[in-house]
């Protein structure tokens, strides 16, 4: 090792420093501001607790509070508050896991009973004592023999060892009387975490797998500043006012009963409307793009998912064969297909194709079939059937760039100009499990980025966030009170049409590989409906909602003409209704705005003698305005073809 080391800095100094040095004293050495503003450090590239000896050359950067990956390390300090916490009042508990996750961390405790809300009320308490404490995070390296016998009493954390390789550094960290097998980095001491809050506690499998043991999971956020976090806490409470699951149950719009299995959406008349108008919205602007329709079978022999490359990698997320039908082979097993791009490869397989058919641009909206895990599934947002926008273009190379641009083009007139959304962009790099040459893999990451620079779109690099098969630009939206939902996705592969042996013959008279482009701008309709829930608080704009209009008659005398209001709006293409129930006004009036309905319009003997209506639009500050009866259709219709985010 040697003596010294070079320290080289941000803004491209350069310092010498004894080997061994720390970032902490680097920040002390340029000033006592930044040190006492130091809460962890980048070091070429990886994040470090402050105090990790130095020991080579490094490119330094001090993290402050204002540095994302500092909010990181905090929150993963306060999974081991809590793990501290919990051993303090239940000695017995055994340790799994305890990650930062966005918004906050979790914990994972073998416990004999779950845990109680007045459990948590004290383990936040413990947490609060064991803040105070200030204990310094401690970090020590150990061989495999030593953690053994620091761990000999934790079955959990002795089963995460023996999987680190020979290779890898074994590390602990102690804060006080609790000690973790953990790579780190935290932040110096207990005493940094102020601002947190324990949510609830729920079941979750040992290593996600519904196999091994129940654990109980504890839910927690932490923040640097308490206005953070009570803005958090705020953001909570709106967003359980919007519960997809909650509002879809009061609007009338899916179930999910027992009678058909966990993850597989029932949708009702008025959630099917929904869908409806989503996939006439799509199709239609895809038509007018130059895509072709197609429709494949929810089937196929299970030999194409292994040519295609999809069993080796995903067979865990797919359902089990099924044995071959009636006149196939004794051999042949089928699989529900868990997504379409194999079976569009077969199309555009069936015949030849020339240079001057290219793009072949193939649009499918279908259900696909995934073994999701019991315990991930969440309403519409995670499901084992879902309805998938799907496309797949074959092009030529030097074709991409154009077609990448016509999909962000898409995208943005779905999620911005037709929904409001804003969102931000991640080009998503090859994972570690890929199948291809890192040639082939070095071509579609730059052409995809090529393609976002030339449009001078803001991106971020999600590393070894691609598809198994090639890279791709992931599109997370974000919703009414700021939360992140996953949408659009644009993969780039050239794994696929080589796999199939796909061909299309050149100016040159000769057969050349396409390149194949996935996408689906919605992702799939059931998260996406989910999405829209929350962020509308299931106030649909009008052209989505599932009933636009409901026309109430004041009094029976007055029936005949609401019912002929409500024929000239449905013959004008409004789904509008009649609620002439035996009830007052007032109490259909509460029902409409309850349901969500954008316009309630009202008859009364006044408007029955002047062919006008009172119309009370969702949310308007008027209480109601009167206008002809024709206008109001003429209105209504407008707003429907307009697409208009507001009633």
């Amino acid at each position: 090792m040697p003596d010294a080391i070079k320290i080289s800095l941000p803004d491209g100094s350069v310092r010498t420093e004894p080997a061994g040095t720390t970032a902490r004293a680097v920040a002390e050495a340029i000033g006592p501001r930044l040190a006492r503003a130091a809460v962890a450090a980048r070091v070429n590239g990886d994040v470090w607790d402050l105090d990790r000896p130095i020991r080579e050359d490094t490119d330094l950067e001090i993290l402050t509070e204002q540095d994302p990956a500092a909010l990181e390390v905090l929150r993963h300090t306060a999974a081991h508050v809590l793990a501290t916490a919990v051993r303090e009042l239940f000695p017995d508990a055994r340790i799994g896991f305890g990650p930062a996750i966005a918004d906050g961390f979790y914990y994972d405790f073998e416990v004999p009973q779950p845990f109680t809300p007045e459990d948590l009320e004290a383990i936040e308490q413990k947490m609060q004592e064991v803040a105070e404490s200030d204990y310094a995070l401690v970090r020590e390296e150990v061989d495999r023999q030593g953690a053994r016998e620091r761990f000999k009493d934790d079955p959990l954390k002795l089963e995460r060892l023996e999987e680190l390789g020979d290779d890898e550094t074994i590390s602990v960290y102690s804060d006080g009387p609790f000690v973790d097998l953990c790579r780190g980095p935290h932040v110096p001491s207990t005493g940094k975490v102020k601002h947190f809050k324990l949510l609830h506690a729920a079941g979750a499998y040992w290593r996600g797998d519904s196999r091994r043991q129940m654990l109980q999971r504890i839910y927690g956020t932490a923040w640097f500043k308490k206005a953070d976090l009570e803005a958090y806490l705020h953001r909570l409470e709106e967003a359980e006012k919007r519960d997809h699951r909650v509002i879809g149950k009061q609007l009338d719009l899916f179930s999910i009963q027992e009678d058909v299995g966990p993850g597989m959406i029932l949708w009702h008349p008025r959630g099917a409307i929904i869908q409806h108008e989503l996939r006439r919205f799509i199709e239609d602007e895809l038509l007018k793009r130059r895509y072709d329709l197609v429709f494949t079978p929810h089937v196929t022999r299970e030999e194409l998912f292994f040519r295609s490359g999809h069993l080796p990698h995903y067979e865990e997320q797919q359902f089990p064969a099924m044995a071959a039908g009636e006149g196939d082979a004794d051999d042949a097993r089928y699989r529900v297909k868990p997504m379409n791009c194999p079976m569009h490869t077969l199309v555009y397989a069936a015949r030849q194709r020339s240079y001057r058919d290219l793009p072949v641009r193939l649009a499918e909206v279908a259900n696909v079939y995934r073994n999701e895990l019991s315990g991930t599934l969440h309403g519409l947002l995670r499901v084992r059937m879902l309805t998938m926008d799907d496309a797949h273009i074959f092009c030529r190379e030097d074709q991409i760039e154009d077609e990448i641009f016509d999909m962000l083009d898409l995208t943005d007139l779905v999620l911005n100009k037709t929904f409001g959304f804003e969102y931000r962009i991640d080009l998503a790099t090859r994972p570690e499990k890929k199948i291809g040459d890192d040639a082939a893999w070095e071509v579609a990451e730059q052409a995809l980025e090529r393609a976002l620079k030339r449009l001078d779109l803001t991106y971020g690099i999600d590393e070894g966030g691609g598809a198994f098969y090639g890279p791709k630009i992931d599109i997370k939206l974000r919703d009414a009170i700021g939360r992140e939902w996953q949408g659009t996705t644009i993969q780039l592969d050239y794994q696929l049409p080589e796999r199939f042996e796909l061909e299309y013959t050149g100016s040159d008279n000769k057969p050349h590989r396409p390149v194949m482009i996935h996408r689906a701008i919605f992702g799939t309709l059931e998260r996406f409906v989910g999405c829209l829930i929350e962020h509308f608080a299931g106030a649909f704009p009008v052209w989505l909602a599932p009933e636009q209009v409901r026309v109430l008659p004041i009094t029976e005398e007055q029936a005949e003409a609401a019912r002929a209001v409500d024929a000239a709006l449905r013959a004008a293409g409004v789904r509008s209704s009649v609620d002439d129930r035996n009830d007052t006004l007032n109490y259909r009036v509460r029902d409409g705005e309850l349901m969500k309905v954008p316009y309630l319009a009202v008859v009364g003997k006044r408007e029955v003698e002047q062919g006008s209506v009172a119309v009370r639009a969702r949310g308007a500050k008027q209480k109601q305005e009167v206008m002809p009866a024709a206008e109001f259709t003429q209105r209504v219709v407008e707003r429907i073809r307009s697409k208009a985010l507001e009633v």
